[in-house]
């Protein structure tokens, strides 16, 4: 299947088709997904000596790795209190440096590849209201004095406005370490780069069984692979694999468009520094530039996964509510996927037994985290597991309501947390 068509489809740069799975092979490692997390943990792999095969139901880069909003973000999609209440400060700090280790992953693995993915430096996180406002000023504190992390640059409703053309924001938390990039470039260099280290991909291979053993058996409808490990990516696109963890993530429809190009000029005038934005609320907004001087702009969430509105149009008029001079563009690209998210938005990384691994749940934050993760289960197969054990340590939570009522819980649940958005 090609991919959605989206404004990251149409200037991807050309990547070659792999074969779907005839027969059977053996590899030291199968990883299942060929997102950003299984094009990681196939490279990490790869280049410490194992034999990878890399399966991907689709194409590479099919599902949420090339649709996002493109934007690598310090942290988790939950807060450094809600994992030291989990795990502890100590733990939490840990894991909080390993948030920053997947930036610096990014930047490192982009350079050493030469993967021309439109990578840029700089994140503003935006509140919308004066208790958001409070509440930046907490988490740059906090950032600084218990995680040692100095970099954010507090802004207030001046500066925003010096640095975006709209009044809808008060103040903002600048991260120079943050930033953004083309997502399915990205990707796709990744798995570039897996291949040259030795990684076999097959295409069109879905996953419909794995047989755990030693060695596991990986079966899909045309062949049949056997591995000593076997890494799953899972993101949202998991629809018929049951392997005992899926019930801890749940897909959730975001959304994005993209104008029609604006002109430098223009866009600079929007947005004066190629910087991310995203605001701070439970359901955000985020946008940013396009290489090509065009608006990228996310705003709206499924949790139902059923779009009932127009989403070019639903998204355009939250767009226009930060960008009102925005209303005589057009869209040129809309576009959909899902997203992983967990119970308490903290990733989810573990084993199925002794060796099958599993890394789900980015909650939004998988640019930066997704290649992380894909280090750590690397990293843990070649028997350096501490980094990997530390996120055994959350407590997560099955979605309530089991196969038929969970969706419809989850729906009420974030009605919620909307309402709290708009107060």
């Amino acid at each position: 299947m090609p991919h959605v068509d989206s404004y990251y489809a149409a200037t991807a740069h050309p990547a070659p088709t792999h074969p779907r799975v005839q027969g059977a092979a053996e590899f030291d490692v199968c990883v299942v997904g060929a997102g950003i997390a299984g094009c990681a943990a196939a490279l990490e792999l790869a280049e410490r000596g194992y034999r990878v095969a890399l399966l991907e139901a689709e194409r590479v880069g099919w599902g949420a790795s090339g649709r996002s909003g493109g934007q690598a973000i310090f942290g988790y999609g939950t807060s450094q209190t809600s994992l030291a209440a989990q795990v502890g400060p100590e733990i939490a700090r840990r894991m909080w440096d390993i948030s920053i280790d997947a930036l610096d992953w990014v930047r490192a693995r982009v350079a050493r590849h030469a993967i021309d993915c439109d990578l840029n430096w700089g994140h503003l996180h935006a509140a919308t209201k004066p208790r958001q406002r409070d509440d930046l000023l907490g988490l740059q504190r906090e950032l600084a004095e218990v995680y040692g992390y100095h970099s954010p640059r507090f802004l207030e409703r001046h500066d925003v406005e010096g640095l975006l053309a709209t009044k809808r924001y008060c103040a903002g938390l600048f991260d120079p370490r943050s930033g953004h990039l083309h997502p399915l470039n990205y990707t796709l260099g990744l798995a570039h780069a897996a291949v040259a280290a030795g990684v076999t991909i097959f295409e069109s291979s879905p996953v419909t069984r794995i047989e755990r053993g030693d060695p596991a058996r990986v079966i899909t409808p045309y062949g049949t692979l056997t591995a000593r490990f076997v890494v799953l990516t899972r993101g949202g696109y998991v629809a018929g694999l049951r392997a005992g963890s899926e019930w801890r993530v749940m897909p959730v429809g975001t959304y994005v468009v993209a104008t029609e190009p604006l002109g430098e000029e223009r866009i600079s005038a929007l947005i004066c520094e190629n910087v991310a934005v995203a605001d701070v609320n439970f359901v955000l907004d985020y946008f940013r530039r396009s290489a090509d001087h065009r608006l990228l702009f996310g705003g709206r969430v499924s949790y139902s996964g059923i779009d009932t509105r127009d989403t070019g149009q639903a998204t355009r008029a939250r767009m226009l509510k930060v960008f009102p001079q925005l209303e005589d563009t057009r869209l040129e690209y809309v576009w959909g996927g899902y997203v992983d998210i967990t119970m308490n938005r903290a990733p989810d990384f573990g084993r199925i037994g002794s060796n099958v691994y599993y890394l789900q749940g980015f909650s939004g934050h998988g640019i930066a985290m997704a290649g992380m993760a894909g280090r750590l289960a690397a990293e843990a197969i070649a028997g350096q597991a501490e980094r990997f054990d530390l996120y055994g340590r959350l407590h997560h939570r099955v979605f309530p309501g089991g196969r038929w009522l969970r969706t419809p819980a989850l729906v009420l649940g974030m009605l919620w947390y909307r309402l709290r958005d708009l107060l």
